[in-house]
């Protein structure tokens, strides 16, 4: 039996207005030309100038003419129509620029994660057939060049700026830096740039947290579509501000992070690193704040730590989230309380904000009206405790495939227990094994050279998403990821996403990563803080800094018994039995997460073979557990 949700589940006269010019743009450079046109002295981007030393602004009518620069260079390389173009740029504002130029003259851009390891990037190379790279550092393509992966397709590559000496430079395509490119340009555009909505406007390679990634092909009504309902959700405004921090090659950030804002005349601050983030937000105080929640995580987590020295502090703490987190519910009309109820915790709320809670929003800045959390699961336990304080965090869900959003809270409607409802025009229904299908103008048009892949991705009309979930009063509740379903060798079935946000729980470990398929118990390997590792090994008498250390039985008996009291509430054959213990985080770099953070399965199970092996060659470890 098949449930659907079309859009009319929420009457668009509910939802917040968008500019009727708007809903009659068709392609992407039409919406960037009425932004220039509409708001021309308004800032558009910020970005921080490392040689001064501060913050610098570009209006959209500067924009316009970067655009136009990038729009000549591009114009004498006489690319044909639906060429691709490969940007391999740190998120700023030559990015988008250069973006914005390669859609005008009917290109078709390919964006690459700045940090993604040489052979990733070499092959979306060759895969997408790009006739142009531009990339950051010389050094950066000499890395890619040297996989040694036939590129007959590419014609120039383009450097941002040079770290090799010219004896070091190695390369047989033709190479030039960014601005002698620019410079050398006649200035002279083409007389039109046709373009139409059934055009690619991007070719994004998925993440792949599985096997080798695959090109989606998106359309100028894809985005523009999803653009202008999530406009509808989110609600940015003029003088809204955005911090920047997902890559660019992320559909979830071009759309709601980059393309949003120009719909929206919003500015877009492009923060200077991950690790840089805290200063950030209070030097740009966002408004707005595009985000995954492996970021949540980290901020709750040194919560946490703080927490744990102090008794009476987390008491206060937790009083003040319950506190909240009951206003919240009433403010949604989720819940109702009697009047002793709402006038006690607006004693408490009137203590305690001001000595808990404005602490929390201070940290992001101050000003933040509206938190965006998407790319994969939060923790109800953080949702909660973010949403009682004051941080406005909304959930989401999408997928590359989708341009990417299919379904969004918002900041009036806000359920933190489901996804939100179904973007405007966008359908999704219920099909066999409770997955999730979605149809809309925001659909894919398939998988590029691939066939047989866009085939199997559809059923009937309808976008598969390899997601289970449920409807509820026209909400969707994810359930869990069907192909990240654990069977184990006695048949059981357990979600591993749900074991590693309550390992997550606890600020004691970094990142958790939950294995067991065909194995005769659930296993995980989690990355400790350098914090908790150094007060476990002192109370074991082992020497934290020896590296054997995280191998002793003592260790990791000591951190099976933590992880199984965090996944207490879970079935008992679902509790991990055995640990792998590790300081090194798992980064892009190591090609072990993926650019939006989530956990590459495939090269962890790799990465920790022998140890799997090793763990699942012998008896679990029982220490009085089982």
């Amino acid at each position: 039996m098949e449930n659907n949700v079309a859009d009319q589940l929420m009457p668009i006269s509910t939802r917040p207005s968008v500019h009727p010019d708007i809903i009659k743009l068709k392609t992407l450079p039409e919406l960037f030309a009425w932004r220039v046109a509409h708001t021309p002295q308004g800032e558009a981007y910020r970005q921080f100038d490392e040689s001064d030393g501060k913050w610098v602004s570009t209006t959209w009518h500067e924009a316009s003419k970067r655009v136009a620069g990038f729009i000549s260079a591009l114009t004498e390389l006489h690319l044909e129509h639906g060429a691709r173009v490969a940007i391999l740029l740190p998120n700023g504002v030559n990015a988008v620029c250069l973006d914005q130029a390669v859609l005008a003259i009917g290109c078709v851009p390919v964006p690459m994660h700045a940090l993604d390891n040489p052979a990733s990037i070499a092959y979306i190379l060759a895969d997408s057939d790009a006739s142009l790279l531009v990339a950051d550092t010389d050094f950066q393509w000499q890395a890619i060049e040297q996989v040694g992966l036939a590129l007959p397709a590419l014609k120039q590559v383009v450097v941002q700026s040079r770290t090799l000496a010219p004896a070091e430079r190695h390369s047989s395509f033709p190479q030039v830096q960014l601005n002698v490119w620019l410079a050398s340009a006649s200035g002279k555009l083409p007389v039109s740039h046709p373009v139409d909505e059934s055009d690619l406007a991007a070719l994004v390679y998925t993440s792949g947290t599985t096997g080798k990634p695959k090109g989606v092909m998106l359309t100028h009504k894809n985005v523009v579509s999803n653009v202008t309902a999530v406009l509808q959700s989110v609600a940015p405004v003029e003088g809204d501000v955005f911090l920047s921090f997902l890559p660019l090659s992320h559909t979830f950030e071009r759309t709601a992070g980059y393309y949003l804002p120009v719909a929206a005349g919003a500015c877009v601050a492009y923060s200077r690193s991950t690790k840089q983030l805290p200063q950030d937000f209070l030097e740009v105080r966002p408004t707005i704040l595009i985000s995954v929640p492996r970021v949540y995580e980290r901020v709750y987590s040194v919560i946490q730590t703080r927490l744990s020295a102090s008794r009476i502090q987390a008491a206060l703490f937790n009083l003040a989230v319950a506190a909240g987190w009951r206003r919240f519910c009433r403010e949604q009309g989720v819940q109702h309380h009697d009047g002793l109820t709402a006038a006690l915790d607006a004693i408490l709320w009137w203590f305690l904000q001001p000595l808990i809670a404005q602490k929390l929003v201070d940290q992001f800045g101050g000003r933040l009206r509206i938190a965006v959390s998407g790319g994969a699961a939060l923790s109800q336990s953080i949702s909660h405790c973010f949403l009682g304080l004051g941080i406005p965090i909304i959930q989401g869900y999408g997928m590359t495939e989708s341009s990417p959003v299919v379904a969004f809270n918002s900041p009036e409607d806000n359920d933190p227990s489901t996804v939100g409802r179904p973007m405007a025009h966008v359908e999704v229904r219920i099909g066999d094994n409770a997955e999730l299908q979605v149809r809309g103008p925001n659909v894919m048009r398939g998988y590029w050279k691939r066939d047989e892949d866009t085939a199997k991705a559809f059923v009937d009309g309808w976008l598969r998403t390899g997601d289970q979930a449920e409807i509820v009063q026209g909400r969707v509740r994810i359930l869990g990821r069907i192909k990240e379903i654990i069977v184990t060798s006695t048949g059981e079935k357990i979600a591993p996403v749900d074991l590693e946000l309550a390992i997550l729980n606890d600020s004691s470990f970094e990142q958790a990563y939950v294995f067991g398929d065909n194995a005769q118990f659930i296993g995980c390997a989690v990355v400790l803080s350098k914090q908790y590792w150094t007060t476990l090994a002192d109370s074991l008498g082992l020497d934290p800094n020896e590296s054997s250390s995280l191998s002793a039985a003592a260790a990791v008996n000591a951190v099976v018994q933590r992880v199984r009291a965090l996944t207490s509430s879970f079935p008992f054959y679902a509790q991990p039995k055995s640990a792998i213990l590790t300081l090194e985080s798992w980064t892009i770099e190591n090609t072990l997460i993926t650019p939006t953070l989530k956990l590459k399965r495939n090269n962890l199970a790799a990465h920790f073979a022998q140890q799997i092996g090793h763990m699942y060659g012998q008896q679990p470890v029982r220490n009085g557990l089982d």
